[in-house]
């Protein structure tokens, strides 16, 4: 090249790139003001280090990205990112050369060759609902075992919310068969839980053990007809005014169910909770199967690990005491969960002659709960939230991270499989940026990785001289409100004066924890009801007031707020406040009392602080529903429940399903317009009748496994089957199945209970925030191409779908000779690149793109708005990626731009 064709380049160069600037900024405008979605999705193996020591690897979740560090005696270098699917959680090592990452929301597992440069994904497997974790084990460790909920497009099981089956699933993957190009599972093991999360692998890697996520505490609810008004006292408030009759927590101890009073209901309860938290996998046999289960392990279960020396399992979770009736002082109530709500444990669990001992170890015993208020010393040591945990190589001693104190506190395993766990301030390092959640051990150099959600980083630590050190932030999407207003979710040490607490002890990483609690308040005034009601279900002579004991109602998740109204099952948390913010955010920050009155704060949070929760907590929304069809449609059944839904009136009001629970997703409705109804008929001779929100539809699918409820009474012969969950359907979960509560009430089924069931079926397939499409992806390489190629059809047609509202952006990834490249879906449809001098191409052009040698590309659908910040402009600064590459600049820092 001669110098005048040098200077042309330059010249050329410079033009592009401030073209670059100007022209992609347009598109940025458009993009960035919604481009990130907040699933807030709760990480599970968040960090692998390779054999060597000389690799780690970062699952970056908001970015959906795996992050490559090099591990040197200096510490850590980041060297490479490579776009996995959506909300990555977990990652493990398959070999030296091989990295298999868990994404989420995605349904997926990204397998990446991290020896070719650039490290790439080249096949991407598609898994059940909301895969959690990954561990390889079984002969030569080459199997792959993936926890996921037994549902979803992907799985082969029809939904079926009719039954009691079990409702975990792990899936099994020969890597050796993934590798020669068949991506088919080995198996699929099935164990009768709710949705697992945590798996580990024994020392000699034959056994796989599998953790039910929210397994229960063998906790359910009667009905208030079963309770028939024979209520524990008190049964009226600080007032004196008498309280509704309600339902009632029990729960089973010593083979009978008490409640909070320990009276005995056993004649009542007409199901039986098994509890079965942790299995046992044989990883070996030629198809692995269940061999074994263990109950009494805890409520919610976080993480397992296994002692390399005597295989003795570790599980950290929370115990939650939700038979405990009330929240406040307790002064008028008798009792009170304010400030003692869940218990932070490792449980230890040891294979015996006869079976296991099964040990709960309670992190915060030097907490004196008969107090009103912790100490600052108690608040000091306490522990909270339990996530991931590591093992020393002698097996003498354990690290874990406690995710809502901000520490990694180290245990001697002696003392912990003797229940002393002794307050330690001496063994906690503090780890900056908050929120820790995953943490392996580099012992020859003294060190442990831990990644931090609150800032998004790696930290550095110590453990030798328990100091923290070195600190790699990693790319975030995430808007301020979420990056400030994440912790007061989480950070028990700043929201309860014990550090024990906080909302995250119910509301599990946003969501719930699938249980009922009494959380009236008898030390509480009754208060009047301001809200609007949907014509024709108020009678005129009803009390709509609210008063402050309202019962068993379960946990609702913090998802998929906006919109939605008034807040609570009542809808209690209400009103307006003259600053013209939405119902929503007023509502929201009316919970400020629930940090001193439940959580057990102190005070009330600032200001300043409460709105930073709830601008927040307005962002977090629901995943999209994995009972919907990929292409949106509805099946004759659930189509023939939509027509239902929408056209048949009602007795007594006249109503249609729709003019109550509101279904328009182009409005944000999702089965409510916040509206509310009265439950009963408001007359002196229905003393249950109570003003209820219509709730809305969108987690109805997550509520199945309780089939045998304990409000099935008048018979000589208990219904005693074996059940999943303690708690269903309605506002306490006293109703069994969607099935049984539409034949509880007076509901008018023509046709009879086909016709029902076709409603349980439209509504477990309901819409969502999101299309059924985001997240779905696929990797297009030499191998599969036939129904990769179809399903890459798929992604593009819901693309292209821009009413009744947008689906998604599609974006593609991957190499082209040997670059990282990205595009994004036009409305055209054709693909724009991150390079922005060259052309837009077409569909077709890409797929032949993927067909040349180490050239895969992966195709992902993305949340509508977000295609050109994951597809070709990263930190949204206005020049796309490859652009940046080219001149030297970072596409990761929106501060760094071609001169």
């Amino acid at each position: 090249m001669n110098i005048q064709n040098l200077d042309c380049l330059r010249v050329l160069r410079s033009v592009v790139v401030s073209s670059a600037v100007i022209v992609s900024s347009v598109w940025l405008s458009t993009a960035a003001a919604g481009s990130f979605v907040n699933f807030e999705s709760g990480q599970v193996r968040p960090l692998a280090l390779s054999v060597d020591r000389s690799r780690l690897y970062a699952v970056n979740t908001p970015d959906n990205r795996l992050e490559i560090f090099a591990v040197g005696a200096r510490g850590l270098s980041h060297i490479s990112s490579v776009p996995v699917g959506m909300e990555p959680v977990a990652v493990a090592l398959n070999g030296d050369n091989e990295v298999w990452v868990v994404n989420h929301l995605s349904d997926s597992i990204s397998v990446v060759d991290v020896s070719s440069v650039p490290p790439r994904v080249t096949q991407t497997l598609l898994v059940g609902d909301e895969p959690r974790d990954i561990v390889f084990a079984g002969p030569g460790r080459s199997r792959a075992f993936i926890t996921t909920a037994r549902r979803g497009q992907n799985s082969p099981t029809p939904y079926n919310p009719f039954t009691t089956v079990g409702r975990a699933d792990v899936w099994v993957f020969d890597a050796d068969d993934i590798a020669a190009g068949n991506k088919a599972p080995l198996t699929i093991v099935n164990m009768f839980g709710d949705t697992p999360r945590a798996l580990a692998v024994s020392n000699d890697g034959s056994k796989v053990y599998a953790a039910v996520f929210m397994s229960g505490n063998q906790t359910t609810v009667l009905r208030e007809s079963s309770v028939n008004g024979d209520m524990p006292a008190p049964t009226a408030n600080i007032e004196g005014i008498a309280g509704p009759d309600t339902s009632l927590i029990v729960r089973q101890e010593g083979g009978q169910w008490l409640d909070g009073a320990d009276r005995d209901w056993t004649s009542k309860v007409r199901v039986s909770l098994p509890d079965y938290d942790v299995f046992t996998i044989d990883a070996n046999a030629d198809t692995p199967v269940e061999i074994d289960r263990v109950s009494g392990v805890g409520t919610t279960l976080f993480n397992m690990a296994v002692n390399p020396v005597t295989d003795t399992l570790y599980v950290s979770n929370l115990e939650a005491r939700n038979g405990v009736r009330f929240e406040g002082p307790g002064i008028v109530g008798g009792s009170t969960v304010r400030g003692h709500i869940a218990e932070s444990r490792i449980t230890v669990i040891k294979k015996t002659a006869n079976g296991h001992t099964v040990l709960p170890v309670h992190l915060n015993n030097h907490i004196d709960y008969s107090t009103d208020l912790g100490t600052p010393e108690e608040k000091e040591a306490a522990l909270a939230f339990p996530t991931g945990m590591a093992m020393t190589a002698n097996g003498q001693g354990m690290y874990f991270t406690a995710f809502g104190s901000d520490v990694v506190r180290y245990v001697g395993i002696r003392k912990l499989e003797n229940d002393r766990f002794p307050p330690n301030i001496a063994q906690q390092i503090a780890v900056p940026g908050g929120g820790p959640t995953g943490i392996v051990l580099d012992e020859p150099r003294h060190k442990a990785y831990v990644l931090t959600r609150f800032n998004n980083s790696v930290q550095v630590v110590n453990f030798l001289h328990k100091t923290a050190g070195q600190t790699l932030p990693m790319h975030t999407p995430e808007p301020p409100e979420v990056i400030n207003g994440r912790r007061f979710l989480y950070d028990a040490r700043y929201t309860s004066s014990r550090g024990d607490s906080a909302c995250a002890s119910c509301h599990i990483f946003g969501d719930t924890d699938h249980l009922s609690w009494d959380l009236g308040n008898p030390d509480d005034v009754v208060t009047l009801n301001p809200n609007e009601f949907v014509p024709g279900t108020k009678p005129r002579l009803a009390d709509i007031s609210f008063h402050p004991m309202k019962g068993p109602m379960t946990t609702q998740s913090l998802r998929g707020l906006k919109g939605m109204g008034p807040q609570h099952w009542r809808g209690d948390r209400t009103g307006i406040d003259g600053t013209g913010d939405p119902i929503e955010m007023v509502a929201f920050r009316q919970f400020q009392v629930a940090f001193p009155g439940l959580v057990g704060r102190e005070s009330p949070l600032p200001a300043a602080d409460m709105q930073a929760f709830a601008d927040f907590a307005l962002t977090v929304v629901y995943p999209p529903n994995p009972i919907r069809a990929l292409d949106n449609s509805r099946t004759d059944a659930q189509q023939r429940g939509h027509d239902y839904f929408f056209t048949q009136t009602q007795d007594g009001t006249g109503n249609t399903c729709n003019e109550c629970h509101t279904l328009s997703p182009t409005e944000g409705f999702f089965g409510t317009s916040g509206k509310s109804i009265f439950r009963g008929t408001g007359t002196p001779s229905d003393p249950t009748g109570i003003p209820m929100k219509v709730p809305h539809y969108r987690n109805l699918y997550t509520k199945v496994g309780f089939f045998s409820a304990s409000s099935i009474i008048g018979s000589e012969n208990p219904v005693t089957k074996d059940q999943i969950r303690g708690f269903g359907f309605r506002f306490d979960g006293a109703s069994e199945s969607l099935l049984s509560f539409l034949g509880s009430r007076s509901f008018v089924f023509p046709e009879g209970e086909p016709q029902k069931r076709d409603v349980v079926r439209f509504m477990a397939a309901i819409d969502s925030d999101m299309a059924p499409i985001v997240g779905q992806q696929v990797t297009l390489g030499q191998t599969n191409r036939l129904y990769d190629i179809k399903r890459v059809r798929l992604l593009d047609s819901r693309a292209s779908v821009t009413s009744p509202r947008e689906e998604c952006d599609l974006i593609v990834k991957g190499p082209v000779a040997s670059q990282a490249r990205g595009w994004t879906r036009l409305a055209s449809g054709d693909f724009r690149s991150d390079r922005l001098a060259e052309d837009i191409v077409t569909l077709g052009t890409l797929i032949s793109l993927s067909n040349a040698p180490n050239s895969e590309l992966t195709f992902t659908c993305t949340p509508p708005g977000s295609g050109v910040r994951m597809g070709i402009d990263r930190d949204e600064d206005g020049v796309f990626d490859r652009d940046e590459l080219d001149a030297g600049s970072d596409p990761d820092d929106p501060s760094s731009i071609p001169a």
